[in-house]
């Protein structure tokens, strides 16, 4: 198997300041072609750091890769650091130059071209992949076998790059094994229980197949990933190791071929014609942007409302007083009544709520923080559930109970037909 090394440079990275999502998206598309990524380092923008961390790489796998410190300004010094490293030297290139003064013209900041000059400067022996969302190009080197590949460090530049350009080349360059990976999600099974479940036939899996546990809130997925020449023949393997697996937890089983949560719910949900519609408290619109951020939710999703003030809860979705102050408003009770109101205002066959306590402070009625309730109501029935999540930071918070009111909808389904389909 083909293996590669991920650089991230940045003192950006380094500090907080900036999430590394390149090395996650590089790694992904690697990965289906069959190249394993073996590390992954951030270093600072500093010339010996780059050196140094160039020649470990080198040293390790067939394929590295540099994002970011390709910019116009002074601490931008990946270029210097790599012709230094590859004994080369810098060149002008009129390819570049005029690639460069056209992309600023159609945005109408030719004005800066003299200012961005030097990114037309690229290695004498570098080939040039040109960067059709920014300035800064792709140059690729080879050096005892090994390809590099420097990147810019802006994302949205990063993945064109990547899957347009570089993956093609890899694929033509490299003779490179199938690598397939099936997920199977798993809920309401401890991951030392399920492991010990399973023990046998994870112990009896081909040497080419492994298994890794992903937990993810309170769901486990089960990942795993067989390598080897033909893919169709590693998809009829990964197929027959899940058929194996099925009688042992089957019935925690929620999916077998999707790995989001929302995306196994929009299956269900299509597949079953049902729709659906939330009323959200503290979550604060997670539950809705996690549903709609799937292709084609239109078809089932009809609508969200966050009532985050509890006055709006009694206006929009005719939550009683009455039970607001007997039960507080981080209650069951008022759940069920936003659930309630929110099937009534959208007219859908699901609906959900939250309230409760996101932090960093207690609510309005005192109760704890990481204290929620929700309600699932599909159809005429309804589930009631209370977390309580003190631990967790306020978008963790959000972000955990909307992945597992998602499950909780998904897990509702399923046990609803007798004879479920995988998805």
């Amino acid at each position: 198997m083909k293996t590669a090394v991920l650089i991230t440079i940045g003192d950006e990275i380094l500090s907080g300041n900036t999430v590394d999502t390149n090395s996650n998206f590089i790694a992904t598309q690697l990965k289906e072609i069959g190249i394993k990524v073996l590390s992954i380092f951030t270093i600072p923008d500093e010339e010996s750091a780059i050196i140094a961390t160039l020649k470990k790489a080198f040293g390790m796998a067939d394929v590295v890769f540099t994002t970011g410190g390709l910019g116009p300004t002074k601490d931008d010094i990946t270029k210097k650091a790599y012709a230094d490293f590859f004994e080369d030297e810098m060149v002008f290139s009129d390819e570049v130059y005029e690639h460069l003064r056209t992309y600023l013209e159609k945005r109408n900041r030719l004005w800066i071209l003299d200012h961005n000059r030097d990114q037309a400067m690229v290695l004498s022996k570098a080939k040039i992949f040109l960067n059709f969302y920014g300035t800064a190009p792709c140059m690729i080197l080879e050096k005892n076998g090994v390809y590099c590949f420097s990147l810019p460090g802006v994302p949205y530049e990063v993945k064109p790059l990547v899957k347009d350009q570089i993956i093609p080349f890899l694929k033509e360059k490299l003779a490179l094994d199938s690598i397939v990976t099936r997920i199977v999600s798993v809920v309401d099974i401890p991951e030392s229980i399920l492991s010990e479940t399973i023990e046998e036939w994870e112990l009896a899996l081909p040497k080419h197949i492994s298994l890794s546990y992903l937990p993810i809130g309170s769901r486990v997925k089960l990942r795993l990933t067989g390598t080897g020449k033909s893919r169709t023949i590693l998809e009829k393997e990964l197929d027959s190791e899940i058929q194996k697996l099925i009688p042992l937890i089957g019935e925690n089983i929620i999916a077998t071929h999707e790995d989001k949560i929302e995306k196994i719910l929009g299956e269900l949900l299509i597949g079953k014609k049902l729709t659906i519609s939330v009323a959200e408290s503290c979550t604060g619109g997670e539950l809705a942007h996690l549903i709609t951020s799937v292709a084609g939710s239109s078809a089932y999703f009809l609508g969200g409302i966050v009532t985050y003030a509890t006055q709006k809860k009694i206006d929009i979705l005719n939550v009683n007083p009455r039970t607001v102050e007997d039960f507080t408003v981080v209650s069951e009770q008022v759940a069920t009544e936003m659930a309630t109101g929110c099937q009534s205002l959208f007219k859908t066959d699901i609906a959900v709520s939250t309230t409760g306590v996101a932090g960093p402070g207690r609510g309005e009625d005192g109760k704890d923080v990481g204290t929620v309730f929700y309600t699932v109501r599909i159809e005429g029935g309804e589930v009631t559930s209370k977390l309580f999540l003190p631990h967790l930071e306020r978008l963790d918070f959000m972000n955990f109970v909307s992945q597992k009111i998602l499950q909780d909808i998904v897990s509702l389904l399923i046990k609803k037909n007798k004879s479920p389909q995988l998805y």
